[in-house]
């Protein structure tokens, strides 16, 4: 393998990975509020990328400019779905953990559903037919795919957007001290059902975010959340349950890691690099690369 081979495969997997990591933020800044798994979280991103679709065929909206108003209406569902479903299951005192894992488990299997009942399973895309379709980005011999170059700069501000939010604002640090103990805040006039509801509703405008950029490249189709629901639950565990930063991160070894594996095995089996990683730090490291147990 050239030296500009190995380039091109390590920019490739670099563009997916800050994609990947933006899936599994929302993933991870959910679980950190209140440690509950949304299992559905694929799901939530099938929907973005089927609702920029919608913009786009009955609109005449391109993903481009979809993408805000994307994320707004994920922002709507996701704190919806706390209040209807998640805020009722957290109340249960019984098998409390198994309830939250088959609220949102249920939750994933009729959304699923409902889009295969809906927009049938047929496969649809936006393709060439976007602004960003079909257009390569051509940098110091390096030929990158301008979908995939907007999705990852698009990532990148959204973390960056988030991580100021979070650390800059009074929202941000109420969200931490619930993060804390939701006990303590109470006493001092915090609503921690408004925050867990306002922490939904960004971890699925930011899921909302990554289905939106996904669209312009690749297809969509009612199973199309389970596969990266699955890479956003490994990230989420190799960056560490809780850590922010860490999904993120993670989710470019993930990129990185799944480039590198479709070189040395056949591209249908390149998820097998992930996986080896993932088991080698549940075993070596159980508390992710940048969690705490």
């Amino acid at each position: 393998m050239t030296a500009s081979a190995l380039m091109q495969i390590l920019a490739s997997g670099l563009l997916m990975g800050l994609i990947y990591g933006m899936v599994a933020v929302g993933l991870s800044l959910i679980f950190g509020l209140m440690d509950v798994v949304n299992f559905a979280h694929g799901e939530f991103m099938m929907l973005a990328m089927y609702a920029t679709f919608g913009c786009f065929v009955f609109f005449h909206i391109d993903p481009v400019l979809a993408l805000s108003l994307v994320a707004a209406v994920m922002f709507i569902f996701g704190a919806s779905v706390y209040v209807g479903v998640v805020r009722h299951a957290l109340r249960v005192k019984v098998n409390a953990g198994m309830v939250q894992i088959f609220a949102t488990f249920g939750l994933a299997t009729l959304i699923q559903g409902a889009a295969q009942f809906f927009f049938t399973p047929d496969y649809r895309n936006i393709g060439d037919n976007g602004w960003l379709g079909g257009k390569t980005l051509e940098l110091s011999g390096l030929f990158l795919p301008l979908p995939q170059v907007f999705g990852a700069v698009v990532s990148l501000i959204a973390f960056g957007g988030l991580y100021l939010l979070m650390k800059h604002s009074d929202f941000g640090r109420a969200l931490e001290a619930t993060r804390e103990d939701k006990g303590a805040v109470a006493l001092v006039g915090i609503d921690s059902n408004r925050v867990f509801a306002l922490g939904w509703g960004m971890g699925a405008a930011l899921v909302g975010v990554a289905g939106a950029v996904l669209s312009t490249f690749y297809y969509i189709h009612p199973q199309v959340g389970a596969a990266f629901g699955t890479i956003a639950y490994i990230t989420v565990a190799l960056g560490g349950f809780g850590s922010v930063f860490g999904a993120f991160a993670a989710g470019i070894v993930v990129g990185l890691v799944e480039a590198l594996t479709a070189v040395v095995l056949p591209p249908a089996m390149k998820s097998m690099g992930i996986y080896v990683l993932y088991l080698a730090i549940i075993f070596l490291r159980p508390q992710g690369l940048f969690g705490r147990l």
